[in-house]
């Protein structure tokens, strides 16, 4: 009989309690417990971003990390940070320019372009291709994604889109 622990988080700026495996990891608690399935499960092995998540403002890979290591944390997925209205445009232009295809590595995605562009200024696009490289994409190519993720850099910094 395996043994459960007792753990209490914040998500999505509401407060969790629960029991669970010890080996349970965090995107698997999210998608299954919560029923938050905008983090998807890809690789299983931190190499492919999909289920991108982030603790205590921290973008992670909820594959590597356990539900347990999150007790007292604060974690925020694709549904809170969509619902807050923080990404909305970087969803409308991964939208205009067909960034998106199968869309399985877009929440990932715009949550590491999100964290990206948290940071100011007008990133280069080789810079945006080095910060998103964690996430894996099959679909686009990258190039509508670097190219949205662009604009939007160019929006809140005031310069042409």
């Amino acid at each position: 009989m395996s043994r459960q622990l007792d753990i209490a988080l914040t998500v999505n700026g509401e407060r969790v309690s629960e029991r669970v495996e010890p080996r349970l990891n965090l995107v698997d608690f999210l998608r299954d417990t919560l029923g938050l399935t905008g983090s998807h499960v890809g690789c299983e092995h931190g190499v492919c971003g999909a289920c991108t998540v982030r603790v205590n403002g921290t973008i992670v890979r909820g594959c590597l990390m356990l539900a347990v290591q999150c007790d007292g944390a604060r974690v925020e997925t694709i549904e809170g940070v969509s619902d807050s209205g923080a990404i909305a445009d970087l969803q409308e232009a991964f939208t205009r320019r067909n960034a998106l295809q199968c869309g399985y590595c877009t929440p990932g995605m715009l949550l590491t372009a999100q964290e990206l562009l948290a940071r100011g200024g007008l990133p280069t696009r080789e810079e945006i291709r080095e910060h998103i490289s964690g996430n894996y994409c099959r679909c686009t190519g990258y190039h509508a994604i670097v190219d949205a993720i662009e604009a939007v850099a160019q929006q809140r910094n005031g310069s042409k889109a």
